[in-house]
């Protein structure tokens, strides 16, 4: 099980999205994913696009969350589906045989996620967030331990992950992480990145 470290997740960025993905080539970042809910569906595949521009032959893998149309447009590597969205069975009509990663939010719902034989699964909000419109209950860093112990593909912890919080996150045992508002509400991206990228390199 490999695991991939930053989980960079593009969203409303204070950056540009091009610039985010140049700087995630750059620094090693292995999984890249455009989760914007708001915009055209124009608009999303020209972000789609230069994304994938920017990724394809490097070690940055491009995931579209929740559409599989978007992401075969955009030759994703990746696709991310939540509780929400459609099936994985109706993904792959038109996705393929692309990879697919699936959000979870309690030890159940991982349990069901991985009967799907997905690519990875995220799991939280480890703690409270307010990075979705209506964010699912926190599941903490024991629920977190539970399903880092049972699963047998990468989990990546996401939700109301900070430099203040993180060890706890890291001690759980997490080695892949997401922290959405941390790497999008700023312009010192970069900066950011190489701190966390020390943080899990310590662990190894």
């Amino acid at each position: 099980m490999d695991d991939f470290g930053i989980y960079i997740i593009i969203t409303k960025p204070v950056l540009s999205y091009t610039t985010i993905a140049e700087k995630c080539v750059s620094n090693g970042i292995k999984m890249v994913q455009l989760r914007e809910k708001n915009i055209t569906d124009k608009e999303l595949v020209k972000i789609g696009k230069d994304i994938r521009g920017i990724t394809k032959g490097t070690g940055t893998s491009f995931v579209v969350n929740d559409r599989p149309d978007i992401a075969a447009i955009c030759d994703a590597d990746y696709l991310h589906l939540g509780q929400d969205d459609i099936s994985v069975e109706d993904a792959r009509k038109i996705a393929g045989d692309m990879k697919i990663g699936l959000s979870t939010h309690s030890i159940e719902q991982a349990q069901e996620a991985l009967k799907k034989n997905p690519a990875y699964i995220g799991f939280g909000p480890v703690y409270p967030t307010t990075a979705k419109a209506n964010p699912d209950k926190p599941v903490g860093t024991d629920q977190l331990n539970q399903v880092l112990g049972f699963s047998k593909v990468p989990v990546v912890a996401i939700g109301g992950i900070f430099p203040e919080n993180i060890q706890s996150v890291i001690n759980a045992g997490a080695r892949n992480i997401a922290m959405v508002r941390y790497f999008m509400q700023t312009d010192e991206f970069e900066k950011r990145l190489e701190f966390l990228n020390e943080l899990l390199n310590k662990q190894k």
